[in-house]
């Protein structure tokens, strides 16, 4: 598992408050006059680092009391206000309003401390080296509250720059969605104005046909009857894509309950078709349903236009994560002289591939050819 280091920031910052702590223990060390409390402070102000991005003010505040109570009892010189940057370094990087202050009156007191520690011990330093003194402990003070500055404004600007980029991302997430559904509604008005006229005239004329050959008392054709039943099969599914072109909702569409419908279609154009089953049946999402009503509805076209005198066998298997689909024929095709892959065999790989599923079409060793589809049944995660 990888480990977040923004996730567990106080473990960083706590190692950062124990190295501290031992460094200036071990300082203090050599320094005469060192009682039990100079250590206690040592440990509170520098180990108080570890929560200093959830309480940066009280830290602060924490860090400051107890690193001076230390210089109170030696003169660790401005080593000691090390911690205490940090502390204020953090507060303002957090943007806490009054940090600004709490830095300043920070440095002071430091400040006024080493120079307590210095007159204590009876240092006589010249007036330039404590003024020196000063001026560098000041500027650290300063350079920290800066570079806390400097690191906000640079955080808020990383996150300003990611809302922009999400915002454009949704922009161009709306503006392919809009396109998409233009490009939907115009598909949708070329198959209105094209494809359902066309089909809407077969329905009519095979309608007609019929009729008139019931009324002249003649056989109906059972040719005929196919054309008229699949027209109208046709007219319905069509109105189906429609909608869903147009609305962009899943469409009822066709699914497993309809391959008996399917079949007798088939058997009665030329192709008889069996139909065999195995495993327990049972409901399945709807679009693997209809991925699978299409690919054996095309399996089935294609044996009947390409195959010739042939007979067709379909077969469900219910697994336990996915449906295995397959389509054999004895038809014309052979290894030697396989069948050109057209746009059928395009789409019934298209649908496959969507759903995370395989599929194999190839010429059978003794003639016909299979199609074989195998398509999970749980939802892509």
């Amino acid at each position: 598992m990888r480990f977040d280091l923004k996730g567990h920031a106080t473990v960083p910052d706590a190692v950062l408050g124990l190295v501290l702590a031992v460094v200036f223990s071990a300082g203090a060390a050599t320094v005469p006059g060192i009682g039990p409390l100079s250590y206690a402070a040592i440990a509170v102000g520098c180990l108080a680092l570890a929560v200093r991005r959830r309480a940066p003010t009280l830290v602060l505040l924490v860090t400051t009391t107890c690193m001076l109570a230390y210089t109170a009892g030696a003169d660790p010189a401005q080593a000691a206000a090390f911690p205490v940057m940090i502390a204020v370094y953090t507060a303002v990087r957090h943007g806490r309003r009054h940090a600004a202050v709490i830095s300043a009156i920070a440095g002071l007191v430091f400040l006024a401390g080493s120079l307590t520690a210095s007159l204590a011990a009876g240092a006589a330093q010249p007036a330039q080296a404590l003024v020196e003194r000063t001026i560098l402990l000041m500027g650290w003070f300063l350079a920290a509250g800066v570079s806390g500055t400097v690191s906000r404004h640079r955080q808020a600007y990383l996150e300003q720059a990611e809302q922009r980029a999400a915002e454009a991302e949704r922009t161009r997430e709306a503006t392919a969605l809009r396109r998409a559904g233009e490009e939907r509604l115009r598909i949708a008005r070329e198959l209105h104005d094209s494809l359902t006229h066309s089909i809407s005239v077969i329905k009519v004329q095979a309608g007609v046909a019929v009729h008139l050959a019931r009324k002249r008392g003649e056989d109906v054709p059972e040719a005929l009857l196919a054309i008229q039943e699949a027209s109208a099969d046709a007219m319905r599914e069509l109105r189906a894509t429609l909608e869903v072109l147009r609305d962009a909702d899943d469409p009822a569409g066709s699914g497993l309950d309809r391959v008996d419908d399917l079949v007798a279609r088939v058997g009665a154009a030329g192709l008889p078709t069996t139909v065999t089953v195995t495993g327990p049946a049972r409901a399945l999402p709807a679009h693997v349903e209809r991925a699978a009503y299409r690919i054996i509805q095309e399996a089935l076209t294609n044996a009947s236009r390409h195959a010739g005198p042939a007979t067709a066998t379909v077969t469900l298997a219910y697994g336990t994560r996915e449906l295995t689909v397959q389509i054999d024929d004895d038809g014309l095709a052979s290894p030697s002289d396989p069948p050109t892959p057209g746009n059928g065999l395009t789409g019934m790989r298209e649908r496959v591939t969507a759903l995370g599923g395989s599929l194999h079409a190839h010429a059978r060793p003794h003639g016909g050819f299979t199609v074989r589809a195998d398509l999970p049944t749980e939802d892509l995660s």
